[in-house]
């Protein structure tokens, strides 16, 4: 009877141990998540944040697959030979934004980022880019696009997810009408407005 009870004791003693053990150790890791986690106060991280702008960009973007040096490159092919929507395709882009329709006219960015279809019933592609400002008080800053654009609507619209530089904490949307189209090339011209609110 001594031996068992011998036993039992020692059986709680090494419970206890292993339970004060685990204790410490949660007790250590959120000791350690508090080392790098602050809740901040928005108003005292930077008095901007106080003065909310709407900005309005309009600007045409140029997906170009021909010539010598294109800004948009297919790099995963369609794995569905049957589909109509090219399900399946993702292209990276580098693509430049001018002021006007014409390739030529004043250069203020480059969209990077890739698109892909996504949809198997029309032709709709997924976006993610990040427009890259090179001009003015704006040079360096990006915005980041995402979301759904079905091709073959009139006007098209993606989300504002963020942005860097002097579009942080960046909320907005963007609309997109094709300009121009060359089936055989695969070149588009797109018209843009953003709308982009930011501090």
């Amino acid at each position: 009877m001594a031996q068992k009870l011998n036993q039992i004791v020692a059986s709680l003693l090494l419970i206890s141990t292993l339970l004060s053990a685990a204790t410490q150790a949660i007790a250590r890791r959120d000791d350690e998540e508090e080392d790098y986690v602050n809740a901040l106060n928005p108003n005292r991280l930077n008095r901007r944040l106080k003065k909310q702008k709407l900005t309005h960009f309009h600007f045409y973007w140029h997906d170009i697959y021909s010539g010598s040096n294109p800004s948009a490159m297919q790099v995963v092919a369609s794995p569905a030979n049957t589909s109509t929507t090219g399900f399946g395709f993702v292209s990276m882009i580098d693509n430049p934004m001018t002021v006007g329709p014409d390739i030529g006219s004043k250069l203020i960015g480059r969209s990077q980022g890739f698109y892909g279809s996504a949809d198997q019933r029309e032709l709709a592609v997924l976006v993610t880019m990040n427009l890259v400002f090179l001009e003015g008080r704006y040079n360096g800053s990006t915005v980041a696009l995402m979301g759904r654009n079905r091709i073959a609507a009139g006007i098209r619209e993606t989300a504002v997810v963020g942005g860097t530089g002097v579009f942080r904490f960046a909320t907005g949307y963007a609309t997109a009408r094709t300009q121009r189209f060359n089936q055989t090339s695969g070149d588009a011209v797109a018209e843009y407005n953003l709308y982009v609110l930011h501090y």
